[in-house]
């Protein structure tokens, strides 16, 4: 089961709410909250909305598809920041002229995803192995010829006294 949750257009730049996804992603969910709660950075409190948002989502999909939900069991599968819009602002410099300022925005989607157990494989369900069989019991190619280069010719020029 994976959920997702974005936001668009948190009023932070992306270069520095990247820090702080960058040490949820991958981890699981109790541990993320956790990470979020007690940091220090302002991205953090944005990002953690995210992330209770997309456990909530995925809550709900649990209960619209009748399946028992543990909280706890969820990890981060995917957690990025992209650039959002810039707004352009303008403030009074020396001289009559105007400096441009940027006001960068951001939008921060994150993905939790339930472990699930892994699925016991037959031993018809192993290509590599069968391959392998296919190959040895093929009979072996015969080698094609090289061709044998080209020959030079040799200059007609008359050594010179």
């Amino acid at each position: 089961m994976e959920a997702r949750a974005i936001q668009r257009g948190v009023r932070q730049s992306a270069r520095k709410m990247r820090l702080v996804i960058d040490l949820i992603r991958g981890c699981a969910v109790p541990e993320a909250d956790a990470i979020l709660r007690f940091s220090k950075k302002r991205a953090a409190r944005q990002i953690h909305k995210v992330l209770k948002s997309a456990v909530a989502n995925a809550q709900q999909a649990a209960q619209r598809d009748n399946t028992p939900f543990d909280a706890d069991a969820l990890h981060v599968s995917y957690a990025v920041v992209n650039e959002g819009q810039t707004l352009k602002r303008f403030t009074a410099a020396a001289m009559g002229r105007g400096t441009p300022i940027l006001k960068r925005t951001s939008h921060v989607e994150i993905r939790v995803a339930g472990v699930e157990a892994p699925v016991a494989r037959t031993p018809a369900a192993k290509p590599a192995a069968v391959k392998a069989e296919a190959k040895a019991e093929q009979k072996p190619r015969a080698k094609a010829k090289k061709k044998a280069p080209a020959k030079k010719k040799k200059s007609t020029k008359k050594a010179s006294k």
